[in-house]
């Protein structure tokens, strides 16, 4: 691979993109990573829409700690965050890759595109007009969602994994999707993993003063946009009743998105604001130190491919307390690793916090069973991929 180029189209070059593609540069001569974005989000983010500002160029490019060997583009697209405008987006996002490839005269030599739209419809078209292989990562919502809206986004996604030459996808559980779905094309699961230089276990109380959180409270900790997939208006829920019976707790919720104003009146409105604190978001390059200064890590989403911050909260030795939900149950395969409830259910998730907060974790046994996931061991079994098609 020393001598060979791959091209990565993407949505994101930040956080679980980005650590998979920098910790692949060391085994190739040159990465081209174009990442889709929508102008309409810089304009909304003028105006403090977090809703879709959080799609401008600065929230989803990171370029800290960049390999010499990376080189990213910005393929602009503009469309209006509606249905039927993304469903017209993967020609307009192709006519765009299009140019900044014959611009920049990129040369490669194998295409990976991350989720099946757009980016993995490019990728289908490019492989046809270049003759490259199409390596497919299908990560979420793009596979267990978006093909069973109906017919057209059925036939639009089947059509994209049909022309890949592998798919990838990060859990069992998105394999079971795919093959409801006519397609013929081998996959492998991949599980998303961590970057060992950033998680790792740090002093808890150290880490709590460096971000001014109390040394005598338990800490429980959530990070992720603020959607409604993720569930919190559950937490806040269970966290009503876990303050019934506990008020030496703090439950911070780290992330931004067009929840945040209603979270925060829920929280208002069941009396418990003491017991929260929403920071907003927070850099990529911080999160160790607000996981390393927790007890408990909480994620309640309604839906999931494989959350990254699962793995990085592994990686620092901390419980994971969450849904059985995507690929979660099949990395929290068991209790010596975190507890799982259904979605929505609050009173399981609150009877989960309160058990994992009376319990005494094996950090150890955690941070060995993390081992499995590092970056650099995942991309190790990419590159088995990537060998058997140049």
């Amino acid at each position: 691979m020393k001598n060979k180029t791959l091209l990565v189209i993407c949505h994101a070059y930040k956080n679980f993109q980005k650590d998979q593609i920098d910790e692949l540069a060391k085994y190739f001569s040159k990465i081209y990573v174009l990442v889709r974005y929508n102008p309409f989000s810089e304009f909304a983010n003028f105006f403090h829409n977090t809703s879709i500002g959080r799609f401008s160029k600065k929230f989803i490019i990171d370029f800290s700690n960049k390999p010499d060997n990376v080189t990213v583009f910005t393929t602009p697209v503009l469309y209006a965050p509606v249905d039927f405008q993304y469903r017209t987006l993967g020609e307009k996002h192709l006519n765009v890759v299009r140019d900044v490839i014959k611009k920049n005269n990129i040369h490669f030599d194998i295409i990976h595109s991350h989720f099946t739209w757009s980016a993995g419809y490019v990728g289908a078209r490019l492989k046809q007009e270049y003759g490259k292989p199409l390596i497919l990562t299908a990560h979420g919502y793009d596979i267990y969602d978006l093909p069973f809206k109906d017919p057209t986004w059925k036939k639009s996604i089947e059509f994209v994994l049909n022309s890949a030459d592998h798919i990838i996808t990060v859990s069992q559980r998105n394999v079971n999707c795919i093959r409801q779905l006519d397609d013929h094309t081998p996959v492998s699961v991949i599980p998303n993993g961590f970057l060992v230089n950033l998680f790792f276990p740090r002093n808890s109380l150290e880490c709590r003063d460096v971000i001014f959180l109390p040394r005598n409270k338990k800490i429980l900790l959530a990070v992720g946009d603020l959607d409604p997939v993720k569930g919190y208006q559950y937490l806040i829920e269970a966290m009503k009743i876990v303050t019934e019976q506990r008020k030496d707790i703090l439950c911070v919720i780290v992330g931004q998105g067009p929840e945040g104003k209603t979270l925060s009146k829920m929280i208002k409105a069941k009396n418990i604001s003491d017991y929260f604190l929403l920071t907003g978001a927070k850099p990529h390059n911080e999160i160790p130190i607000w996981i390393n200064a927790c007890d408990l890590f909480v994620l309640p989403s309604l839906n999931e491919g494989n959350p990254t911050v699962m793995f990085e909260c592994l990686g620092c030795g901390k419980p994971f307390i969450g849904s059985d939900v995507g690929g979660i149950p099949e990395i929290i395969s068991s209790e010596t690793y975190g507890m799982l409830s259904k979605p929505a259910d609050v009173h399981a998730l609150s009877t989960n916090i309160l058990q994992a907060l009376n319990r005494k974790w094996d950090h150890t046994a955690i941070l060995k069973y993390s081992k499995r996931f590092r970056w650099h061991e995942i991309s190790k079994e990419i590159i088995k991929i990537y060998d058997s098609f140049v």
